[in-house]
């Protein structure tokens, strides 16, 4: 039996002082991060896994966290990514779903993953919206909460963050056919496994390259193709990869930006990104394609967005996609290259398919720009 099925007591305490009680989950110990909130109904573990919440504490919207359980199948990284995690209702022994091979709880323990459940959850989420995100600590082996403050007080800003060093692969790999038709270079800022599984099923073969390595290095490798992948952390904090991106653009293969992807390549326009008051995560955010005038359910993990009015006045760049919910720009492309990006995941795991064919839309850049050389 799980040492937890007593449910010992755990704090969560807020930055502004705001603390909530609840119980117990994962291992016993403290988490801190920014706090921020989810509001998929599934996938659980996708989300979990995703290194996009690298330094984020996150807050399950959906009633019941755990009730499926875990599959090995079904990571986007090859770690839990969340700092920890608060939800309402969570199931700390039995699972319903025949292919799960663990529980959460134990998937937790075992990576380290403090928690607190029995919270609510609702006023939790209305006070983030209200006040925005913030940064918080969950502790289940210290109940002082002047000390809890102190310690929490010491935990930087996600303004002004890096964080890819610390997920981006440590040394370059591949991923695929050999013997694919194309070749395409990604670079990992916190990269996504379903984001190299969309693109090796469309006939590429991948070179996965570490967030550091310099224009030369991947272009000497030749590839057909550039992905720029999604991640944690402040985009702005990251000179080096813009620069590498410029370099990369200028060589005039095409290119796709997901995510944090989309934000280093927009300051790579001489755009700028600021730090939204909430973010978007979750698996139901709606975004409508100026070209196209249809509408995509799509799922989101952000917290920086890039400027609107400076894509007005730029003329090289597009807007392709507006969010609906707030008309926050979700996805640009260039004018004069076969460059584009978007806010969002269109590898969709977890979330609808609405979005997969914009990679379809990168293969063909590439299949194009490709018979041109020929």
């Amino acid at each position: 039996m799980n040492k937890y099925t007593k449910r010992e007591k755990a704090l969560l305490v807020l930055v502004d002082g705001t603390v909530f009680e609840g119980l117990a989950i994962g291992k016993k110990g403290k988490a801190f991060g920014e706090l921020c909130f989810n509001t998929s109904m599934t996938g659980y573990q996708e989300v979990y896994t995703d290194p996009s919440y690298c330094g984020q504490i996150l807050v399950a919207t959906t009633s019941h966290i755990g009730n499926y359980g875990v599959c090995d199948a079904e990571v986007e990284s090859n770690h839990v990514q969340i700092e920890g995690l608060v939800c309402n209702k969570f199931t700390i022994e039995t699972y319903s779903r025949p292919l799960a091979n663990n529980s959460l709880q134990n998937l937790f323990v075992n990576e380290g993953i403090v928690g607190i459940s029995d919270i609510d959850t609702r006023s939790l989420v209305r006070h983030i919206r209200e006040k925005g995100a913030m940064n918080a600590v969950i502790s289940s082996d210290e109940f002082d909460i002047e000390k809890l403050k102190q310690e929490l007080s010491q935990v930087p800003s996600m303004e002004g963050l890096e964080l890819s060093s610390k997920v981006s692969t440590k040394e370059a790999y591949y991923y695929g056919d050999e013997t694919a038709n194309y070749r395409v270079a990604v670079i990992d800022l916190g990269v996504k496994k379903n984001i190299l599984r969309c693109l090796a099923e469309r006939g590429a073969y991948l070179k996965v390259f570490p967030m550091g390595a310099s224009a030369n290095e991947i272009l000497s490798w030749q590839p057909d193709g550039i992905m720029i992948s999604n991640g944690p952390g402040d985009p702005a904090t990251m000179p080096e990869v813009v620069e590498t991106i410029k370099q990369l653009i200028n060589s005039s293969i095409p290119v796709f930006g997901i995510c944090l992807g989309h934000q280093v390549i927009a300051i790579a326009n001489g755009l700028t990104t600021y730090k939204m008051h909430n973010g978007h995560r979750g698996v139901n955010h709606p975004v409508k394609n100026l070209e196209t005038g249809l509408c995509e359910i799509t799922s989101q993990n952000h917290g920086f967005v890039v400027g609107k009015e400076e894509i007005i006045n730029n003329p090289d760049i597009e807007i392709t996609h507006i969010h609906l919910n707030d008309d926050t720009v979700a996805g640009i492309r260039m004018k004069s290259k076969k460059v584009f990006s978007v806010q969002y995941h269109p590898e969709s795991s977890a979330g609808p398919n609405d979005s997969r064919y914009l990679f379809d839309q990168f293969i063909e850049n590439i299949k194009s720009s490709v018979q041109v050389e020929n």
